[in-house]
């Protein structure tokens, strides 16, 4: 599969990428927010910020339970829609992750939901990485929720197609140079179009997070299999939920 150099730019900001993803859990999200809340009990008003916020859905759950929550993303339309639901404790803006944000400023950083290892290189993904260390107070916490890859790979469904509003998606995947890829040829019957999108995400490991992570000086405290908490297991757990802590001083 070909992948363009920055594929996320265009099929982020496509309408076409909301419609495929509409069906995703809120409920579970919702659960694992609260889960996430209640692990690490952040002081009532703490500072947050949800890198790769998309359109703030999540942001704004963790607003409405009293936190300041900020939200960044690159896609300019995701993050339109997102400044309609700021308040006094909620505020968004269109960023490259890539770059600096906000250093020593947060309580809690969240990267929600494979929102990582889109970059070309690893050391572009490193730069995202150093981003969410950086905007971290002193003894701040990161959460990165990530796809556990060892189980991906073993249960990669190569030919998938689906229907949404007459819309059609045939999808694609496969792994290749330690990347997963997933092309997806749309047709839309409505308007008698066709294009095609290629994600490519990195199939970085535990291993991999690890030697990232000390890298940017974050100490790893637990690691979590799936959204429910338990414990993570490399052949079985579907997630790799990672919980890191930056040194106080």
């Amino acid at each position: 599969m070909e992948v363009a150099k920055q594929w996320f730019k265009d099929w982020f900001n496509s309408p076409y990428y909301h419609l495929l993803y509409s069906n995703r859990d809120e409920k579970e999200a919702a659960s694992f927010i609260d889960k996430l809340v209640d692990y690490l009990h952040p002081a009532p008003g703490a500072a947050m910020l949800d890198v790769a916020c998309g359109r703030g859905r999540h942001a704004r759950y963790l607003a409405d339970k009293g936190f300041n929550v900020t939200g960044i993303d690159l896609s300019e339309e995701s993050i339109a829609a997102a400044r309609k639901l700021e308040n006094d404790h909620l505020s968004f803006f269109q960023h490259d992750m890539r770059l600096p944000f906000r250093i020593n400023y947060f309580d809690v950083v969240f990267n929600f939901f494979t929102s990582f290892g889109y970059f070309e290189t690893r050391h572009e993904n490193e730069n995202a990485l150093r981003t969410l260390a950086n905007a971290l107070k002193p003894g701040g916490r990161l959460v990165l929720d990530y796809l556990n890859s060892v189980y991906v790979a073993a249960h990669l469904v190569v030919d998938e197609v689906k229907e949404k509003d007459n819309v059609v998606f045939d999808i694609r995947r496969e792994m290749d140079k330690g990347k997963f890829l997933k092309q997806i040829n749309i047709l839309d019957k409505k308007q008698l179009l066709r294009s095609e999108y290629t994600e490519s995400v990195s199939a970085f490991t535990r291993e991999d997070f690890e030697e990232m992570f000390a890298k940017q000086g974050l100490q790893i405290t637990d690691v979590f299999g799936d959204y429910h908490f338990n414990a993570f297991d490399r052949q079985h757990s579907p997630r790799l939920v990672l919980i890191a802590q930056k040194p106080k001083g």
